[in-house]
């Protein structure tokens, strides 16, 4: 089932080539990803052993991922037939098979358990999200996608670097030269230090570009602000945790060394305080509302950062914000996708009344919003006040501080965009367009709010379990 679950976006891909009509294409998007989910929520319950020689297993903390990952391209593939049934000036094919390839990549980085293979698929990801950012062919998005590949090309060369240190670090300590993730967790007592070290960083540099820490993130504000909003929803929800995941990898190698932990917590600590606190500078600024979006995720992989770097104590409330984050960024871009498509404008001068004109996209962009800040009764509050509590407790005074004061500055930055956004009347003079709610675009973002709803309230237990096995295979003192 481990290897059906990586084939079976191969083969819609196939059919997605096959298929020459645009009207009809769009829907393989579905046929794939719901039985994708289904196999997911299965694996994830019963969990199938390792492939033969351990290179594909799907471990508590590659399971959290990819459920996130699944469920968010469900989502995502529903919305999409009726987004696409708009946009039939732009042929759909490269969209749909790049999609579903995506799919393939994030799921064999997931279970993947070879950081040189794992860095194969997240390439892959990379290389297949480019056409995706290009969508709209014109200058800017251009510029975007140009922007996006360059830098995530450079980070993942930078990673290849940091996974050439790692194994030259067991050839100095005298041990057999791998990148399986269990051999390296045994021997990595005996690993040589130095080497440990410049690997560790390399690849913090190389994956934090693909995930957009600060000041790293330059690539972003332009592909989430030109990529169609299904696209930007996966950008920020699925890639953005397929590189947390590998950051987690080289994290895990490094707390089992037993070597020096606190430079590695600080380096995350840092780099997660210093995305916050660029994001809030830029957010205040923002005058396009999906370049706001992009923002958000600067902040919120900081505060996935700051969590690892806590230790064990935040470790559980971190790995549940990764999959807040990345099912409330779906909310938020799918009903950013459509409020563009209604104004025929990202700007928020223009965008103005949008509870007038598109009732239920503007009311899921206002909620997307309560959630994504941290406000309760949603999932976001209960992950990111775990990690606020953890740092108070174990003593992290100014960190938690810190934290506090830019997700304050954060909010009111964002309400003052939002807000207008969504409240009052729209202006007499824009343009005026046939783009309005229907429920393909409207029901997968609401049903994904409910999820984050849901999950304010009450907790699956097999997600609490996953939970706490990730969290466990993260131990270190706090």
């Amino acid at each position: 089932m481990l290897y059906a679950l990586c084939l079976l976006p191969i083969a819609g891909a196939l059919a997605s080539w096959i298929i020459t009509n645009d009207r009809f294409r769009p829907y393989i998007l579905p046929f794939v990803a719901l039985p994708h989910l289904a196999m997911t929520f299965f694996m994830s319950t019963n969990p199938p052993p390792p492939s033969a020689k351990g290179w594909i297993w799907l471990d508590p903390l590659g399971a959290i991922v990819l459920i996130c990952i699944s469920l968010l391209f469900a989502v995502c593939s529903v919305y999409s037939v009726g987004y696409l049934s708009y946009r039939r000036e732009r042929p759909n094919k490269i969209l749909c098979i790049c999609l579903l390839i995506c799919l393939s990549a994030m799921t064999i980085v997931t279970m993947s358990q070879h950081l040189g293979l794992f860095w194969v698929a997240i390439e892959t990801t990379t290389v297949t999200m480019t056409p995706l950012i290009y969508y709209n062919r014109n200058a800017r998005s251009i510029e975007a996608t140009w922007k996006y590949l360059l830098i995530c090309s450079v980070g993942i060369a930078l990673a290849f670097l940091g996974l050439m240190f790692l194994a030259y670090s067991t050839h100095v300590a005298h041990k057999d030269a791998t990148l399986l993730m269990g051999p390296l967790m045994a021997s990595a007592a005996g690993l040589n230090k130095g080497w440990l070290h410049a690997s560790f960083i390399f690849l913090l540099v190389g994956y934090g570009c693909k995930m957009g820490l600060a000041p790293l993130h330059v690539w972003k504000p332009d592909a989430y602000g030109e990529a169609p909003g299904l696209v930007g929803a996966l950008l920020a929800g699925g890639l953005v945790n397929c590189a947390f995941l590998a950051i987690i990898r080289i994290y895990q190698v490094c707390i089992a060394s037993d070597s020096e932990t606190v430079f590695f917590q600080n380096a995350l600590i840092g780099m997660g305080l210093g995305s916050m606190a660029i994001a809030a500078v830029f957010m205040t600024k923002q005058t396009d509302f999906k370049r706001m979006l992009a923002y958000s995720s600067v902040e919120h992989v900081g505060i996935l950062a700051v969590g690892l770097g806590l230790g064990k104590a935040a470790a559980f409330a971190t790995l549940f914000h990764l999959v807040n984050n990345g099912l409330t960024k779906g909310v938020l871009f799918l009903s950013a996708g459509n409020l563009h498509r209604s104004y025929s404008s990202k700007n928020i001068s223009v965008v103005r009344g949008g509870m007038t004109r598109l009732p239920w996209s503007a009311w899921l962009f206002m909620t997307g919003f309560i959630a994504i800040t941290g406000s309760p009764p949603f999932s976001p509050f209960i992950s990111e006040f775990g990690i606020i509590s953890s740092s108070f407790v174990h003593g992290h005074y100014i960190i938690g501080s810190m934290f506090i004061f830019f997700l304050a500055v954060i909010f009111i930055g964002m309400a003052n965009i939002v807000i207008p956004m969504v409240m009052g009347k729209p202006p007499q003079e824009i343009e005026t367009t046939k783009y309005r709610d229907r429920f393909l675009t409207v029901a997968p973002p609401l049903f994904m709010m409910f999820v984050i709803f849901l999950l304010g309230v009450w907790q699956p237990r097999f997600l609490t379990r996953l939970l706490n096995e990730g969290a466990e295979l993260l131990k270190v003192n706090p």
